[in-house]
């Protein structure tokens, strides 16, 4: 497994280790070996010398992970679905808990030749990629946090496709003159591009150096080795040109790995504190603690709380009434960003040959009070199906926050007060004192919480039907009838 991690010989014999066991298998895991006397005999035989040990074996320590199963069981059957549903290359998910940055569930998924899926290597840690439309929070919020512009602000998508420095930029549909806000709602490559160019095309820097404050220049430094390098450029490199900046607008022409996305998306469901992804949670030797591993805060405000908000609520509108509003859900809330971007070619018209995409969704839930945060990459899903991120991903994600809600409460569940009332309590306790003819006169069971009534019919040998929960309301066999084995009895709840 990628993330437990395994050990591995390379071609050259050289061993390594990935995942959590090539993080902290020296340091924690592997214990000491002990040493004996032994003298060879023959037949390639070894005796020992003496009884006992010249130096004592040691065990290794016991490693806690901040993986919990049943969310860890819920996203990777979730992203397996998808995957085998969009027969895609490869796909990865990672839900991570807002205020602490721990990791509670990660999945990584590549097909092999015969078609089926296993752990190929941790996406979600190594495979830097254009993010694509998920991107797009990053900057717009650079651009509300430097006040260019508002959620007000009107953008001109035009109709579609508009020409930015000789190439032209292109929507799913046109627009016209919408928000800002909206053009974040509706996934506008025209409407970010534009208001990024319109700002910041006299002097880039000024925009990277929001993203840079950001840390989305560097790696989280996480200790699993093998994390994918972030690429964002800047005038002087290679791959800057006037179109440049436009495109990462959007998306394009920059790399992060899905969890450098997800730490940014989680810093915002967090109210602005960006915390380090952590896998572990403690270290301990039987009973004993060994080392405990806290937060870790990598930038202690990203921007200001009106930013922040104004973020938290375009996300929200994206899943009511924007790209991802076919996930909308009346019983539990979210918010997020879906994502489309090209993928796998090295010009345009290359692509249109063998048109592949990288499909994605990042958010948290609930929007109330956030407690989890989640992305889902799905990359080169068959075009014959689906590809937009609302389709592949954002089900996946959906699936996720709603089983997470239902099979793992976010929280805390308590008893409610047992309401007693005294009468029919009165007669539970008598007919169950009355040792001879309990089994055969039917008792007064209105009143009493469904399954004391149902645990109590049925012990009389009665069939019990009856629907809904609550307390019973009446009884088909009235109270004080001689009653026999197997008959039934309504219960009306």
């Amino acid at each position: 497994m990628r993330t437990i991690g395994y050990e591995r010989e390379d071609e050259d014999g050289n061993i390594t280790r990935a995942g959590i066991d090539g993080a902290f298998g020296a340091k924690y895991l592997r214990g000491k070996d002990g040493q004996r006397w032994k003298q060879k005999i023959g037949k390639g035989q070894w005796k020992p010398i003496v009884d006992y040990n010249q130096v004592e074996p040691e065990d290794g320590y016991d490693v806690y992970t901040t993986i919990d199963v049943n969310v860890q069981d819920i996203a990777h059957h979730a992203l397996l679905e998808q995957l085998e549903k969009y027969d895609a290359e490869h796909g990865c998910v990672v839900v991570m808990e807002v205020k602490t940055g721990e990791i509670r569930a990660i999945s990584n998924l590549g097909k092999s030749k015969a078609g089926t899926y296993y752990e190929k290597r941790n996406y979600a840690v190594w495979e830097s990629h254009e993010p694509g439309s998920t991107f797009k929070l990053m900057a717009i919020m650079a651009a509300l946090e430097d006040k260019v512009i508002d959620t007000s602000t009107i953008v001109d998508t035009k109709l579609g496709s508009k020409r930015f420095y000789g190439r032209s930029i292109t929507d799913t549909r046109g627009y016209g003159k919408i928000s800002a806000a909206q053009a974040f709602e509706k996934s506008s490559n025209i409407g970010l591009a534009t208001i990024i160019d319109d700002h910041y095309s006299k002097n880039p820097m000024k925009f990277i150096n929001i993203l840079d404050k950001w840390k989305l220049n560097e790696t989280l430094d996480l200790p699993i080795i093998g994390e994918g390098k972030p690429n964002i450029p800047r005038p002087g490199d290679g791959n800057w040109s006037r179109n440049a900046l436009p495109s990462m607008a959007y998306g394009y022409n920059l790399k992060l790995t899905p969890l450098q996305t997800l730490t940014f998306y989680n810093a915002v469901a967090n109210g602005g504190e960006m915390v380090k992804p952590r896998f572990l949670r403690e270290v301990k030797e039987l009973d004993k603690e060994i080392e405990t591993f806290k937060k870790q805060v990598r930038v202690k405000q990203i921007c200001s709380k009106e930013t922040i908000e104004k973020a938290q609520k375009m996300m929200e509108n994206v899943v009511i009434h924007g790209t991802g509003r076919g996930l909308y859900s009346e019983y539990f809330s979210m918010a997020g960003k879906t994502g489309t971007v090209r993928t796998g070619y090295s010009n345009f018209e290359e692509w249109k040959k063998d048109k592949k995409y990288i499909s994605s969704f990042v958010g948290y839930f609930p929007v109330e009070n956030p407690k989890y945060s989640c992305i889902v990459v799905i990359h080169k899903p068959s075009i014959e199906v689906g590809y937009y991120g609302a389709d592949v991903t954002g089900p996946v994600f959906k699936r996720i926050a709603q089983k997470i809600f239902t099979d793992t409460p976010i929280i805390d569940e308590i008893q409610s007060p047992e309401v007693v009332n005294a009468p029919v309590e009165k007669e539970f306790q008598q007919f169950y004192n009355t040792e001879k003819i309990y089994l055969t006169i039917m008792p007064n069971v209105i009143g009493l919480p469904t399954m004391d009534a149902v645990a109590l019919c049925e012990n009389m040998g009665l069939k019990v039907k009856m629907g809904g929960v609550g307390v019973v309301k009446s009884q088909s066999i009235p109270k004080g009838d001689k009653v026999i084995r197997n008959q039934t009895i309504v219960l009306e709840i």
